[in-house]
């Protein structure tokens, strides 16, 4: 799953502290009960516009990442949460919400990664993929031929 958080109207000192944005990288993975593979790496960035500056960060999880972009002078961040495991939406949204300050968030969620945690379920799941798609091709082959079992 994907969690995209875009937050406007951020607390744009917590937003422009490397600080900050460097200790919810580093705790949040446990606080969804995934697992942190390296330290965060949280850097400052300067674009050619003056409000175009912010702190972007990310850390490797297991299960995939969680980054993070802001821009102080438009109160504005943005997180990705990505995994192939699922997590507590709502627990994560609330917790950016209180550590960054922010008034209004929008968020996404996508589905992805993987969809089964057992081998075998994937297996079974795959091949009845096949035979239902086998005998869709059948079907509009007989349909194109005239030819039914009717």
């Amino acid at each position: 799953m994907h969690l995209i958080i875009d937050g406007y109207h951020a607390d744009s000192k917590k937003i422009s502290d490397k600080s900050v944005v460097y200790d919810f990288l580093n705790k949040h993975p446990k606080e969804i009960e995934m697992t942190k593979l390296i330290e965060p790496q949280v850097y400052v960035y300067r674009g050619e516009k003056k409000q175009d500056w912010g702190i972007s960060g990310f850390v490797l999880i297991a299960e995939s990442h969680i980054s993070v972009h802001t821009f102080p002078d438009r109160g504005y961040i943005n997180i990705d949460i990505f995994s192939c495991k699922n997590f507590d939406i709502t627990k994560s949204e609330k917790q950016v919400k209180k550590i960054f300050n922010i008034n209004q968030i929008k968020s996404v969620v996508i589905d992805r990664g993987i969809d089964f945690e057992d081998p075998e379920e994937m297996m079974r799941e795959m091949s009845n993929s096949r035979t239902n798609l086998s005998a869709q091709v059948m079907s509009n082959k007989e349909k194109k031929s005239g030819y039914t079992n009717d």
